[in-house]
């Protein structure tokens, strides 16, 4: 027992870290990439990003001009940090024009746990003599990556009953090296969103469905993506009935009817799906206005969809813009890893599964294919299955020199305010 309880502590203090050790390494070499080359713009890795990505498209936005921690804010890092300072309808947000004229800001069409959680810890942080935006920055990136780190831990949960420890810890790197990872260290949600979402998966797994519908509420008010967790925490709950005592197949059972359908499991979904409801009664007609008409998003968007795998499958066939073929190439490189990794994770992770196919397919489908290579970090089955295959030792060299040179250009890309996803 006391053997078992050291390996675990020993475990954990490796898997910190190694992600701190990561973090430092990804802030670093962000700074280092951006001390000894500058790229070629425009960036014409889509059809629009030619006209945001010259040296002066950033000049009029306020919340991506602060040069401390500027290499980890760009694009939808205004509208977070903006929040964060001054809410939603703070007036140095971006606007954007609605089909009848209306002017909002941009800053609605994100939802509101990321900020409101940058601004508390960034009330601190100005006691060092930050500024405002200076400090809602830092914030965003611990925050992000504290995140990170509840994700990391989760993940192993999940995998080491299957892959062991050194397997659950393979899951781990894989997970950080992946080639969008450095996302976790930059001001998004995706470090803040997958600690929320593993945490709850990990949750499930115990059977903790209260503590687990918590984390999906939070999750929820992070990303519209949360609320796909009631589909995990729907097939946790159905594994604990006694379906002999409800169907009155187990006469001797001294279980109530109430007791064998645990009823309380199936209670806690109250959770998330009054967490949507509220964000959808206070933020969510400006939000869904602006994603629509604006940013041409919506759930099942197939017209947007098929659009931009015509403007895809044209690039394929020309070539003649290398910037666009590769981006697209990335791209589709995340969906096939993404539906591969479900299907060869489904038999053993039926919840979990089917919470990496909901978020690939309402992903994809919400518009044109792009920042595929982002959202799929929110998918686990990639991780397990990568960590499958990583126990040959020639795949595992091999993924990490591929992984970690793609996150090694793509996080160069980001830094420079180019688009990547």
């Amino acid at each position: 027992m006391t053997s078992s309880l050291n390996n675990q502590n020993s475990t954990l203090r490796n898997l910190i870290l190694i992600w701190l050790l990561w973090a430092l390494i990804v802030l670093a070499f962000q700074g280092i990439a951006s001390a000894r080359f500058q790229p070629n713009r425009p960036d014409y890795a889509l059809e629009w990003t030619k006209n945001e990505t010259a040296r002066t498209s950033n000049r009029d936005k306020d919340f991506l001009n602060e040069p401390f921690m500027n290499h980890q804010v760009a694009w939808d890092s205004e509208f977070y940090v903006g929040i964060a300072v001054g809410g939603y309808d703070d007036p140095r947000i971006t606007t954007g024009e609605l089909h009848d004229g209306t002017k909002l800001p941009l800053s609605y069409a994100f939802f509101p746990l990321y900020p409101a959680t940058m601004a508390v810890v960034a009330a601190p942080l100005g006691l060092l003599g930050l500024n405002p935006i200076a400090a809602a920055s830092l914030a965003g990136v611990l925050v992000g990556l504290l995140g990170t780190l509840v994700g990391l831990i989760s993940l192993y949960d999940l995998t080491r009953d299957e892959l062991g420890n050194e397997g659950g810890l393979r899951a781990v790197f894989y997970m950080l090296i992946f080639p969008s990872a450095f996302f976790f260290a930059q001001v998004y949600t995706e470090g803040l969103f997958v600690g929320l979402a593993f945490g709850c998966l990990a949750l499930i797994r115990r059977k903790q469905f209260w503590a687990a519908a918590f984390f999906a509420g939070l999750a929820t008010l992070t990303k519209a993506l949360g609320l796909a967790l009631v589909f995990p925490l729907v097939i946790g709950w159905v594994s604990t009935v006694d379906w002999k005592v409800v169907r009155g197949q187990s006469s001797g059972s001294q279980k109530s009817w109430l007791e064998a359908l645990n009823i309380k499991a199936l209670l806690s979904l109250v959770l998330p799906l009054t967490a949507y409801l509220a964000w959808n009664y206070f933020l969510g007609e400006k939000a869904f206005r602006i994603e629509h008409e604006y940013f041409g998003r919506g759930l099942f968007n197939w017209a947007g969809f098929g659009r931009g795998l015509e403007v895809m499958f044209n690039s394929f066939r020309d070539g003649s813009i290398s910037e666009m073929t590769t981006y697209y190439a990335i791209e589709a490189f995340g969906a096939v890893l993404a539906v591969v990794a479900c299907l060869f994770t489904a038999r053993r992770y039926p919840g979990l599964a089917l919470f990496s196919i909901l978020v690939l397919v309402l992903s994809i489908t919400s518009s044109a294919p792009q920042s595929i290579i982002r959202y799929v970090l929110a998918i686990p089955a990639i991780y397990i299955l990568l960590a499958r295959l990583g126990r040959n030792a020639i795949f595992d060299r091999s993924w990490t020199v591929f992984s970690l040179l793609m996150m090694g250009m793509l996080a160069s890309l980001y830094t420079f305010n180019m688009w990547v996803a």
